[in-house]
């Protein structure tokens, strides 16, 4: 399996901010199994970002304190694990359009999403406002300087194109293949390789 290690090479000189990382077999155990995680930040003291594709049984407004509206889409989202690290913290993975009010706390990954963590966001939601595609997650996930580009050359990782179909249209149990598939891999035929290595 030399796939991520072919995609080390091309992407040597780069940081992978707003990439997808997607598991490959050899992370078979822990919260990364069959993971993708969406890279929202990375640069020489490290990376962070958020995993797409793991819901817990949770509801948002389970979560929150202040009463919020059953009408809301709060109400209807799932709550997702985004990481092994700081699991009370709490972020809303959205669309990032130009015509929408700047959030108090906000990580831009790229000119379509972004990353918030204040709490002006949930009220926005709330009350039928704020971004119409969105997913909140408990925790992320990071990485100490150099640590990821470590992984990735022990074929840990796939390093695909982030998609904002795959983050926030397609069904979880799907965001591994569709992810992989960015990249000409059928991920399925992956893992059963590596099953019979």
């Amino acid at each position: 399996m030399t796939v991520g290690a072919d995609t080390m090479q091309t992407n040597s000189n780069h940081f992978f901010k707003n990439q997808f990382l997607i598991a490959t077999p050899a992370l078979d155990q822990g919260v990364f199994k069959s993971s993708v995680t969406y890279i929202c930040q990375h640069d020489d003291s490290g990376a962070m970002g958020v995993i797409i594709n793991r819901p817990s049984d949770l509801k948002i407004d389970e979560l929150l304190s202040e009463d919020y509206s059953s009408e809301s889409l709060l109400s209807t989202q799932p709550v997702m694990v985004g990481g092994p690290i700081d699991l009370e913290r709490g972020f809303i993975l959205h669309q990032n359009l130009s015509d929408e009010p700047r959030w108090r706390s906000t990580l831009e990954v790229s000119d379509k999403i972004a990353l918030t963590s204040s709490k002006d966001i949930l009220e926005a939601l709330n009350i039928g406002q704020g971004p119409q595609q969105f997913m909140f997650v408990l925790g992320y996930a990071g990485w100490a300087p150099g640590q990821l580009e470590e992984e990735l050359q022990e074929n840990t990782w796939l390093v695909s194109p982030a998609s904002e179909e795959i983050i926030f249209s397609t069904p979880f149990h799907l965001r591994a293949n569709a992810a992989a598939k960015l990249l000409g891999v059928n991920f399925s035929a992956l893992a059963s390789a590596a099953g019979h290595a």
